[in-house]
């Protein structure tokens, strides 16, 4: 069936669920979400390092820079209002030569220029005495105080239920296959059928350059970037205090230590240009990498087991900043570019194509606030339903653990697969849940898991 709709935002990951949330809040809107996926941040969202970053080391002036800026702002306030975890641990930049730690202090200046004071630096005495863990041979570090841990799912996974329950049609299995403008309308040919769509927003990710071309445009070409992580066992979470970041380089971040909001630990990520937009593999070599530089600034951390490990891949592009661009002409805006900054920036980033659209052209209508969502928390640091007393007696399915290793309940399971954006596989299940994310990877509980999956299924 063709559906015509007013926007068309193609690509369901955090930056393309904020953008179709944000549209939501305009009622005479008719807006459609595409994915070519079979849920929500399928992509980039879902394989990264779980940051919500303060972006004091941005490039100042910078388009990412104001959005990070921004978007932190308004994703911790939203965060707070939805229940998505988040921990402000704060991070230190670990300077272990003298040119790392030379350039600290050109770090902290970066960082006032990005209108971020809070800054400090620190001498060997006092990063050992935040981090005793640490390997020997730190020279010092600079604090940034504000870098906080977040789920990446549960954020995603809120967007897009706050924008379906307001009258998104959320399309999945969606791969747009071709596109065309006809008559002043966009004509998407998708797996799930034909759209039309008077304005359209690419939001494709690592696709993004690939439509854009379609579309006449070559402002860029995205290079996927992968970044290999290792996810360490809750036993772990007591060597760690803060983020553990190098002090970064021109491929990114480089490798940190960081805990989690679900209680784990994460070393990672590797910066590996590739060509293949599919390869999310994780290899002997990377992983090898990745030990012998957990090793220097973790030595203990070696010695715990391993729960996980992961692959994702970055939409970098030959440029430093993010490809936000708006052609009127053609009612279309491009959202390329979005690196490991885009779920801090996703709520800013969604504001800002909003107003490129209605610059462009688009009347929006009259806005209205959106009903708030709560989210099933995912986070350790508070309290999960097994620990909810009041929660049990209302309800004793939350005191009915099914996966042991991350303390999951059947209500929980039932909940998220009766949910506005129920799973559609177990992998799914896992990310709204974390059943099958400890320890045994699911070979206590996959059984019963898939059993409760299965039941609920149409």
């Amino acid at each position: 069936m063709t559906r015509t709709y007013d926007v068309v935002v193609v690509g369901a990951g955090v930056v393309g669920c904020a953008i179709a949330r944000e549209l939501a809040r305009y009622p005479r809107l008719r807006v459609a979400l595409v994915e070519a996926q079979d849920d929500v941040g399928q992509g980039s969202s879902k394989a990264n390092t779980a940051i919500l970053h303060t972006g004091f080391d941005a490039v100042p002036g910078s388009l990412e820079a104001r959005l990070v800026r921004e978007g932190a702002r308004l994703l911790a306030a939203y965060a707070v209002e939805s229940g998505i975890p988040v921990e402000p641990v704060g991070a230190l930049l670990v300077a272990w030569d003298e040119e790392q730690l030379a350039a600290l202090p050109h770090l902290a200046e970066k960082a006032g220029a990005n209108d971020y004071h809070a800054t400090r630096l620190l001498g060997p005495a006092a990063l050992y005495e935040r981090e005793p863990h640490l390997g020997p041979g730190a020279l010092g570090a600079l604090h940034v105080p504000g870098e906080s841990i977040i789920c990446p799912w549960t954020t995603t996974l809120a967007y897009a239920t706050q924008a379906v329950r307001h009258g998104v049609d959320l399309h999945l299995d969606a791969r747009v296959e071709d596109v065309s403008r006809q008559d002043g309308i966009h004509v998407l040919t998708t797996g799930a059928g034909t759209l039309r769509a008077r304005w359209l927003v690419n939001a494709a990710g690592l696709h993004a350059d690939t439509l854009d071309a379609r579309l006449g445009h070559g402002d860029f070409t995205v290079t996927p970037r992968r970044g290999q992580l290792i996810v360490f066992d809750k036993f772990a979470r007591t060597l760690v205090n803060h983020i553990l970041l190098p002090v970064p380089t021109a491929l990114g971040k480089g490798v940190l230590v960081a805990p989690t909001v679900h209680g784990n630990v994460l070393l990672g990520p590797t910066a590996e240009d590739l060509d293949d937009k599919r390869a999310t593999g994780s290899t002997a070599d990377g992983l090898a990498a990745l030990r012998a530089k957990g090793r220097r600034i973790l030595p203990e951390l070696l010695d715990e087991e391993v729960t996980a490990v992961y692959a994702g891949l970055r939409a970098a592009t030959e440029h430093d900043d993010y490809r936000i661009r708006a052609h009127p002409g053609q009612a279309y805006v491009t959202v390329g570019g979005i690196r490991s900054t885009g779920l801090t920036a996703s709520l800013a980033i969604a504001a800002h194509v909003t107003g490129l659209l209605t610059e462009a052209g688009l009347d929006p209508g009259p806005a209205r606030e959106p009903a708030p969502v709560r989210m099933p928390n995912l986070g350790e640091a508070f309290p999960r339903p097994y620990q909810r007393p009041d929660l049990i007696a209302a309800d004793p399915q939350y005191g009915t653990l099914v996966c042991h290793c991350e303390r999951v309940s059947r209500g929980e399971i039932r909940d998220a697969l009766a949910s506005t954006i129920p799973p559609r596989t177990l992998d799914g299940l896992r990310r709204r849940t974390r059943a099958r994310a400890g320890r045994c990877q699911g070979f206590y509980c996959g059984a019963a898991v898939r059993q409760l999956f299965e039941e609920a299924r149409p």
